[in-house]
């Protein structure tokens, strides 16, 4: 099972970003997925997560109205359009993946993970 995460960078604030996560050796199909952040000396909190259909998602009250996640299943990859972003959504984001169809928004109810992009938002 791999995810490979993709698309991060650094941008100014008010900018935008679309992460990728591409993921093989399992059947994406069926799985729910998350998005999940860690900024230096904190924990991997949740960001967004999206079940197996892709109808229903979640959010954390922090990115609502300006993050996006989607699911395209055909191409086994997950997003994350991230717009309006300020400083404080500088983190390392990681996408993950569960066996269970029905998203999770604990760290824990995760099985697999991306090896994390690098998201910076400076002036």
């Amino acid at each position: 099972v791999q995810l490979v995460e993709s698309g991060g960078g650094l941008v100014q604030p008010g900018g935008s970003l679309r992460l990728s996560c591409a993921a093989s050796g399992f059947t994406f199909s069926t799985s729910a997925r998350g998005w999940f952040r860690q900024a230096p000396g904190k924990e991997r909190d949740i960001v967004a997560a999206i079940n197996w259909s892709g109808g229903v998602t979640y959010y954390a009250d922090s990115v609502k109205g300006r993050f996006t996640v989607s699911r395209d299943n055909a191409k086994n990859s997950l997003y994350l359009q991230m717009n309006s972003l300020k400083p404080e959504d500088t983190a390392v984001y990681y996408c993950a993946a569960r066996q269970e169809s029905w998203y999770g928004i604990h760290r824990y109810e995760y099985h697999f993970w991306g090896q994390g992009t690098q998201v910076t938002v400076s002036s």
